[in-house]
């Protein structure tokens, strides 16, 4: 997925996929890490489907890891950071206090909910991504903000479909990135929770 690059990207990806078997490259206008990530999944033809942050922050190797998981039953297999060796102690800290906001708000009961490193039986992934309200294909994202609320809506709609869940601890190394703001990121983060939170109370989330 091209989410609206103006440089060489999109070229050298059609480049690539045009000498290697088995990938696709879809040029689409920009959306931001929400918009562009639900309409590759709405996409994808594989039997499983994951998405992964490009920085390689938690190295691809790691989905061998996951796949086990999905022989077992499992519809869904995240990833749990383990350390989040490298982060500065205030990101340390406010995942801490993000993680116990999500709990009790709309009581996710995962060690990890922000790895952007996520696998999805097709199927499952298609019946959660279709009736997110928050984040869609139409979405745009302003900004270079991290969309926190992107993952807390995927496994919030996740539970209430009562889907399989595995958390599974993965290997991470902290990118520095100057996309991420720290107060802007925590505010939204924040706002998109109590989203989710106000959808899931009016039934926006059923069937």
């Amino acid at each position: 997925m091209d989410d609206g690059s103006t440089d060489s990207t999109l070229r050298l990806l059609k480049n690539f996929a045009a000498k290697h078997n088995g990938f696709r490259v879809s040029a689409e206008p920009h959306r931001g890490k929400g918009g562009t990530v639900i309409a590759g999944v709405l996409k994808a033809k594989g039997d499983i489907v994951l998405f992964a942050d490009m920085d390689q922050a938690t190295p691809i190797s790691e989905v061998e890891k996951f796949l086990p998981k999905f022989n077992e039953g499992y519809d869904i297999v995240i990833a749990s950071r383990v350390g989040r060796e490298g982060a500065p102690i205030i990101r340390k800290l406010m995942a801490y206090g993000f993680a116990v906001l999500r709990t009790l708000v709309l009581r996710l009961p995962y060690r990890d909910t922000q790895c952007g490193f996520k696998a999805f039986r097709r199927e499952a992934a298609q019946k959660i991504f279709k009736r997110m309200k928050i984040f869609n294909e139409k979405h745009v994202s302003k900004g270079a903000g991290v969309t926190a609320g992107f993952d807390l809506e995927i496994l919030y709609i996740a539970r209430k479909l009562k889907l399989k869940v595995a958390e599974v601890k993965v290997t991470w190394h902290h990118k520095e990135s100057e996309r991420i703001n720290p107060l802007r990121d925590s505010w939204e983060g924040l706002r998109d929770l109590i989203k989710v939170r106000i959808n899931a109370l009016q039934g926006k989330y059923k069937g």
